[in-house]
């Protein structure tokens, strides 16, 4: 006879509430912050408002940066011991591209239901206007050269080999490493291949700011945002935005291809900024007085081959995974969806939000209604951090949820770099 473990219950997780600073155009308000201080002021401001700076009033805090230095090694502890938090907070640093943040709310997540921890933070913050230079490549084997020479006359050797053109610092590009193509660029093949028209894109866009511009100025993000270095609001809202605005934007991206529809208007610009989520058992909650906002009740992700996939047909596009990751969710939970209230879809590009609704109704789901869709603005209006724009809608979301008379239920739908997709279900009872 043997002895087994039996698994734990899995318990439901509390989405307790969230806390970002306001998202800033990169290479404006936020040029000199680093990923660590916009994350700890985002972090700082969710320790205050709920509470949390006694002695181990957090199980753990999990969170990552996409564009980082070297200097933001281990970034997430660095940040806890730069913060309000307790110092003796575990922390870690995970990263998904664009899908970092709800993958960072996702890790937190699992170990609350399996019983590991009874509260979690998570996150992620990004900086487009501090993006890290490399060092020239042949700069850098010189250089190694140097180092491993045994005597005086040998790093002397090295270093002579130096050149002016060894001085030029690798910039960092927003392009694919397979492909070389920017994630715009392929956004741009995606909408010629689903035949997504121009008025279309700047419909949404102008929608995505009237939306968050609403939901401002009704207070929905008082609880939510906490000003940084002078801002209130995100900076890219243009509240007065127009569809009939917006098509007089010259196009942007697949401007080597007929007809290009990308513009700078209906394209999510470069940001900078943080966000952060509070997670717990309801055990835990109670036991504080917090009263849950939803609750987190499914994930999931999926990849495409963007590379050498059914690409020309918009099949495998580089922001395509979502296409593939919500109907395998759904046919595990057994929702369609008609059955959400709320759907979030993070808006990298308008045009490849429509591509994802289209590709969704070709895979047998149910039109979203667009009444329903991303209600309090989204990435167009408020920009996008690309590790912390997970977190913002998961807040976002569990909060809209909240405000509801009754039960209700979201669904959150992320693409990210590399052909990704990262999926979630909240819900509230």
């Amino acid at each position: 006879m043997t002895n087994s473990l039996k698994p734990p219950a899995a318990r439901r997780v509390a989405v307790v509430g969230g806390t970002r600073i306001p998202f800033a155009r990169s290479d404006g308000p936020y040029a000199t912050a680093s990923d660590q201080q916009m994350l700890t002021a985002a972090l700082d401001g969710l320790v205050a408002r709920y509470g949390l700076g006694e002695p181990g009033a957090v199980g753990e805090f999990v969170a990552g940066a996409v564009l980082k230095h070297s200097r933001d090694f281990n970034l997430a502890r660095e940040t806890v011991l730069g913060s309000a938090l307790d110092a003796r907070t575990p922390a870690y640093d995970i990263q998904q591209a664009c899908g970092t943040g709800l993958q960072a709310v996702i890790a937190a997540a699992n170990k609350i239901a399996l019983g590991q921890t009874e509260s979690a933070v998570a996150g992620g913050a990004d900086t487009a206007s501090d993006a890290p230079l490399g060092v020239n490549d042949a700069l850098r084997r010189i250089l190694l050269e140097a180092r491993r020479a045994k005597s005086l006359g040998g790093r002397v050797r090295a270093l002579a080999k130096v050149r002016p053109g060894h001085l030029v610092p690798d910039i960092p590009r927003n392009a694919e490493p397979r492909t070389g193509l920017s994630m715009g660029e392929h956004a741009a093949v995606t909408a010629r291949a689903w035949g997504i028209a121009r008025t279309a894109q700047d419909e949404l866009a102008a929608t995505s700011h009237r939306r968050l511009a609403a939901a401002y100025d009704r207070g929905f993000f008082d609880d939510l945002v906490v000003p940084f270095r002078g801002l209130e609001r995100d900076q890219n809202l243009r509240p007065d935005s127009t569809p009939e605005g917006l098509a007089r934007l010259r196009p942007v991206f697949g401007t080597d291809g007929p007809e290009p529809t990308m513009t700078a208007g209906n394209s999510t610009p470069l940001t900078d900024g943080a966000a952060t989520v509070l997670l717990a058992s309801e055990e835990w909650a109670e036991a504080r007085g917090l009263r849950p906002l939803a609750y987190l009740t499914a994930y999931g992700t999926a990849a495409v081959d963007f590379v050498s996939g059914d690409v020309a047909d918009g099949e495998d596009g580089l922001l395509m995974a979502p296409a593939y990751a919500v109907p395998r969710m759904l046919e595990r939970t057994g929702y369609g969806i008609e059955d959400f209230d709320l759907v979030e879809i993070h808006e990298a590009f308008a045009s490849q939000v429509l591509a994802t609704l289209a590709a969704w109704e070709k895979r047998g789901l149910a039109p979203v209604d667009r009444t329903r869709l991303n209600v309090a603005g989204s990435s167009l209006a408020t920009g996008h951090p690309f590790a912390a724009t997970g977190a913002r809608i998961v807040a976002t979301l569990a909060k809209l949820l909240s405000e509801r008379e009754g039960p209700g239920r979201g669904l959150i739908s992320v693409c990210a770099a590399g052909g990704q997709g990262v999926t979630a279900i909240l819900e509230r009872p």
